[in-house]
């Protein structure tokens, strides 16, 4: 059952936290965004070399996690491991970042961020939670009313 309707996901958030804080047993509600939309926010244009970039940076991510690794089971030069591991994940990102844009033959040439987004957000608890809920909601939006 439906025990508060907020506007943002942060008040919704705030409500459940509150029953949370006054011992509310929380694993009985949940909050359902409803009218969701997908929201893509472009970031900038994408170009081979900002492709060629981005796969570095990821690639070398991967190889300091794989030089640490190897560096952990080798007599070698640790440190040596690590860096080689870390250039090498560049290398191979940047080639697979550019490879995999060229590829894309200008159909998308930007880059972006997606989220969902809802219009509303409720808080539902089970039927037999409903009015103790509901009780001490009503006690946050007095003492956020600022009547004490």
């Amino acid at each position: 059952m439906t025990v508060g309707s907020y506007g943002d996901y942060a008040s919704a958030q705030k409500a459940v936290d509150y029953l949370s804080d006054n011992k509310f047993p929380v694993e009985h509600s949940a909050i359902v965004g409803t009218d969701l939309r997908l929201v893509e926010t472009v970031l900038g244009r994408l170009t081979v070399a900002r492709a060629a970039l981005a796969g570095a940076a990821s690639g070398a991510w991967f190889g300091l996690f794989i030089g640490l690794l190897f560096g952990l089971f080798t007599n070698a030069n640790w440190f040596g491991v690590v860096i080689a591991g870390v250039l090498i994940g560049a290398a191979w990102g940047a080639g697979f970042g550019a490879l995999a844009h060229a590829l894309t033959g200008g159909r998308r040439d930007f880059s972006s961020r997606s989220s969902l987004q809802a219009s509303q957000y409720a808080v539902v608890v089970d039927a037999e939670f409903a009015d103790q809920a509901r009780h001490m909601l009503v006690q946050l939006n007095w003492r956020a009313s600022g009547a004490m």
